[in-house]
Order: structure tokens, then C-alpha cells, then sequence
């Protein structure tokens, strides 16, 4: 099965927005592919309001969420891979849910560790050959 993530997402904000609810996207900046303004950055996490008055071009699909916003009046791209999202929430009451747990959460912990293996050495120098009989 498809990991549930993206869809929970989506519908908590939705359920949010229903109840007059800013929601909020808490966010692991150390995961590789993520985009935010750097300045705002706090303890390796990121928080982003994403209710429909501060962003445009939202996008959100089985592999990242996506959107243009304004941080300090300057206009930036923002680009969130789904294995970077720690939780969607309300800023009034806190309600909403943090990942990790869900269904399908693994799929994104195993695609963590493929991006974190390191690479094997590249060789230095000049090749040689040897001549064995």
C-alpha cells in the first residue's frame, strides 16, 4: 500500500481549516531536499503556516508538499519531502497529529537511510597497472 502520510496531511488540514484553525507544518530541516528560509530555523525544526491566506501554489503529493509564501516580505519557493514533516497542527490548541507512527511510516525511514549511506571512496591519484604472470 501507498504510505498514508500525504493523505493524512491533507485531510488535517482540511479538518483545521473547517474549524477556523491556522494550520501549522512542523518540519525536520536536517532531512536532505528540504527548502526553507534558513533565518527561521529553530532546533533543526522549522514551523510553516500553511492555511490558504499565507501561501500560494500549494502542492501536495506522494513525495513532498510545495509552496510559494512571503517570509519577512520576501517572496521564496518552499519545498517540504514528505519524510520531513514531523506534524501537522493547529496554532490556536495545538490539535492536530504528529508522524512518524502512522501507517506506511517505514517507507519513509527506509528511504531516510538510502539518502543517508555514505558514498564509497572515490579513488585518488593516477591508475596504474601491474603486469602478473
Amino acid at each position: 500500500m501507498k504510505p498514508s502520510r500525504p493523505y493524512l496531511i491533507k485531510a488535517l488540514q482540511e479538518w483545521l481549516l473547517d474549524n477556523d484553525c491556522t494550520p501549522h507544518l512542523a518540519v525536520d530541516v536536517a532531512v536532505k531536499g528540504v527548502m526553507v528560509p534558513e533565518q527561521f530555523i529553530s532546533d533543526g525544526q522549522i514551523v510553516l503556516n500553511i492555511s490558504p491566506s499565507a501561501i500560494q501554489d500549494f502542492l501536495l503529493d506522494d513525495e513532498a508538499i510545495s509552496f510559494n509564501a512571503r517570509f519577512g516580505g520576501v517572496p521564496m519557493n518552499v519545498y517540504v519531502p514528505m519524510s520531513a514533516v514531523l506534524a501537522v497542527y493547529a496554532r490556536e490548541n495545538g490539535a492536530g497529529m504528529g508522524f512518524g507512527m502512522e501507517p506506511g511510516a517505514d517507507f519513509y525511514e527506509q528511504e531516510q537511510e538510502e539518502v543517508d549511506k555514505p558514498e564509497p571512496p572515490k579513488p585518488t591519484g593516477r591508475p596504474s597497472l601491474k603486469v602478473v604472470k
